[in-house]
């Protein structure tokens, strides 16, 4: 269970990743930004999933929903505009991939794929890396429920749990893969496969930061004995569209109400109130403080060049 100064991390954690998350999908309604593909409603998963991890240490492979992960394991919102607005600085990809695609070889954090489910080989090998070389290091995979559907999900999980490999695989199931509701997809929660893949498998609700820390850290020790794998199915809202290309017509007013009132920002905060952890006041001034904050990193990373045009071919064989 986390404990106040945790909560308090959290609270802050989340409330950059949601900022952030604001002044993304605005640029994207500017044309300054490309593709954006937003945490609205994930952040508890992605930020307490990753307070249980021993950051520098553990490897981190989420998907492109996963702006919250980055975040808490150090990406910095000045770096998530450098690739958003495509600069030649952005130490991610040099302004080459989309939005909130991070790839950092210093805090072990593995590169996103576009490609739905890819990443999961890649948190296997690194999982089987670390059993090469006895660095006791654990992989943790975050991925939504439309990749649970991907073939390179299956053969992850297998694989993993066939040679009970340290990683810990995170669905983060809001109930719909772009358009698909779950019920479509499958006929089963996600985690009622663990079983046949040989590993512990479990569905929580995704915006309890408690439940979520606890699950992980037990996940991660089980993983980092020697114990093989886990799969946790992690129950989110989506509050707003798949992505900033997307008009969210699939769902009725009433869809997108019930998912608002399961906002896991706003239930965090009314914790933290009503246990006196912190106070209205305070909450107010941390999100001013954060805003501003922001604003100076997004003018930061507007001022610096795009990238030359003679780079375009460059890392690129035909």
């Amino acid at each position: 269970m986390l404990d106040d100064a945790q909560l308090v991390q959290l609270h802050h954690q989340i409330t950059v990743t949601r900022v952030v998350d604001e002044r993304l999908w605005a640029l994207s309604r500017q044309g300054r930004a490309g593709f954006v593909l937003t945490a609205r409603g994930h952040e508890v998963a992605q930020v307490a999933s990753t307070m249980a991890m021993r950051i520098g240490h553990d490897s981190g492979w989420p998907y492109y929903r996963d702006l919250g992960v980055g975040i808490a394991m150090g990406v910095s919102p000045y770096e998530v505009f450098l690739g958003a607005l495509r600069r030649e600085s952005d130490p991610h990809s040099g302004g080459r991939q989309l939005t909130a695609h991070f790839s950092s070889a210093a805090l072990r954090l593995g590169s996103i794929s576009s490609e739905v489910g890819a990443h999961l080989p890649h948190a296997v090998g690194a999982a089987y890396a670390s059993r090469v070389l006895g660095d006791d290091a654990v992989a943790m995979c975050w991925f939504g429920d439309g990749a649970a559907s991907e073939g390179a999900a299956h053969e992850a999980m297998n694989f993993a749990g066939v040679h009970r490999l340290p990683v810990v695989f995170v669905c983060e199931n809001n109930g719909l893969a772009i358009s698909v509701p779950v019920e479509l997809q499958m006929a089963a929660p996600v985690a009622a496969r663990a079983p046949g893949y040989g590993m512990e498998g479990v569905t929580l609700d995704g915006t309890d930061p408690d439940v979520v820390f606890d699950a992980t850290t037990a996940a991660i020790e089980h993983a980092r004995r020697g114990d093989g794998p886990s799969l946790l199915e992690l129950l989110v809202p989506r509050i707003v569209p798949h992505s900033s290309q997307d008009d969210d017509s699939y769902r009725s007013d009433a869809e997108r109400a019930a998912a608002a009132t399961l906002d896991p920002l706003a239930r965090l905060r009314s914790r933290l109130i009503g246990d006196g952890v912190l106070d209205e006041a305070t909450i107010g001034r941390e999100q001013q403080a954060v805003e501003a904050t922001v604003r100076d990193d997004l003018d930061r990373a507007l001022a610096e060049a795009s990238p030359e045009p003679s780079r375009y071919s460059t890392w690129m064989y035909g």
